[in-house]
């Protein structure tokens, strides 16, 4: 019983500390964005790890982070890019790919989940 009591504690002791070292890291995150954006909203939506239509690129970008791949395809009167994300297997396949079409994001495609 000792031996729990004492593990129990030690793990508390561990735990705390970290987890309030990752609220700080989010709120630092938060306010840096907010910062950066002014909108709340769009801070929400970034936190959350969100996408959608008329996000920006950058907004993209602090949302999901980097994608693993790109494709780009510049045409007439637009630049169009496929952002992809989460590879499965060793091919091209992605489980999420965003279109952004002049550095907004236009639409996506969601395998799974």
């Amino acid at each position: 019983m000792e031996v729990v009591v004492v593990l129990v504690v030690l793990a508390a002791l561990i735990l705390v500390p970290v987890i309030a070292f990752v609220r700080w890291q989010q709120k630092r995150r938060r306010a840096a964005l907010l910062l950066k954006y002014g909108d709340e909203d769009i801070v929400d939506k970034i936190m959350q790890r969100m996408m959608w239509q008329g996000q920006t690129e950058e907004q993209l970008s602090d949302s999901l982070g980097s994608p693993e791949s790109t494709d780009r395809k510049v045409l007439k009167h637009k630049v169009r890019e496929i952002w992809k994300y989460n590879r499965q297997g060793n091919a091209n396949r992605f489980n999420l790919r965003i279109t952004l079409e002049d550095g907004v994001v236009v639409g996506w495609d969601k395998k799974g989940q």
